[in-house]
C-alpha cells in the first residue's frame, strides 16, 4: 500500500495530468473531457479528506492541492457548460483549422514541457519570433507550476519584450544570435541567455 507521501506525489502529477488534459480537450485536440484523469483525481482527494494521521506539512500539501483542484473544476465546469449551452466561441473555415492546429501544437508543447528539465530555442530577433518565444513561455509556466512556483506569473508580451531587451544587450557585444534557455536548477526555475556564433 503506497505512503502518504507517495498518494500526494501522484495526486500532485495526476493534477499537472487533469490540466494538460482539459486544455487539450478545450482546444479541440480531444473529442472528450478527461473523466478517467479526473476520477482518479478526486478518489485521492476523498482518501485523504479525514487528515488525522497526516503530518503538519503532509496537510499542509494537501491542502494546497485539494484547493487548486477545486479552484481549476470551478474555471472546467463553466467551460464546459458554455459548451453543453452552444455559447463557446466558433470559428469558420480555414481560420478555424489552423486555430485548432495552433492550439493543440501549443498544448503539445505545455506537455512536452513537463517531462523535459531543459527547453532551448535559439533567436535572432525574440519579437518576430513568435513560435520560438511561446514554446519557451509555455515551458517556463509549465517548469513554474511543476514546482509549485506561485506569484504573479509574466504576460507573454511581456516575456516577449524581456527576451528582446535581453537579445539587445548581447547583440551590443557582437553576438548575432541568442540562446535562450528554460532550466530547473536547484528546485527553482531559471531562464538563461547566452550568445551563439
Amino acid at each position: 500500500m503506497a505512503t502518504i507521501d507517495e498518494d500526494l506525489f501522484q495526486l500532485e502529477k495526476e493534477l499537472r495530468r487533469l490540466k494538460i488534459e482539459y486544455e487539450v480537450y478545450f482546444n479541440g485536440g480531444s473529442p472528450r473531457p478527461p473523466s478517467d484523469t479526473q476520477w482518479r483525481v478526486e478518489q485521492l482527494i476523498k482518501r485523504y479528506l479525514d487528515q488525522s494521521e497526516m503530518k503538519y506539512r503532509q496537510r499542509f500539501r494537501y491542502n494546497n492541492l485539494a484547493a487548486t483542484f477545486a479552484k481549476q473544476w470551478t474555471v472546467w465546469r463553466q467551460k464546459l457548460k458554455q459548451r453543453e449551452e452552444g455559447r463557446a466561441p466558433h470559428h469558420y473555415g480555414a481560420t478555424a483549422r489552423a486555430l485548432e492546429a495552433d492550439r493543440a501544437a501549443r498544448a503539445a508543447a505545455a506537455r512536452k514541457a513537463l517531462d523535459d528539465t531543459t527547453v532551448s530555442v535559439v533567436c535572432r530577433d525574440p519579437k518576430h519570433e513568435t513560435d520560438k518565444v511561446e514554446r519557451l513561455y509555455h515551458a517556463m509556466l509549465a517548469a513554474r507550476e511543476k514546482l509549485g512556483e506561485s506569484g504573479r506569473h509574466t504576460t507573454l508580451d511581456q516575456f516577449r519584450e524581456f527576451l528582446a531587451h535581453k537579445a539587445g544587450d548581447l547583440k551590443k557585444q557582437g553576438v548575432q544570435r541568442v540562446e535562450f534557455s528554460v532550466t530547473i536548477e536547484d528546485n527553482k526555475v531559471r531562464l538563461k541567455a547566452k550568445g551563439k556564433s
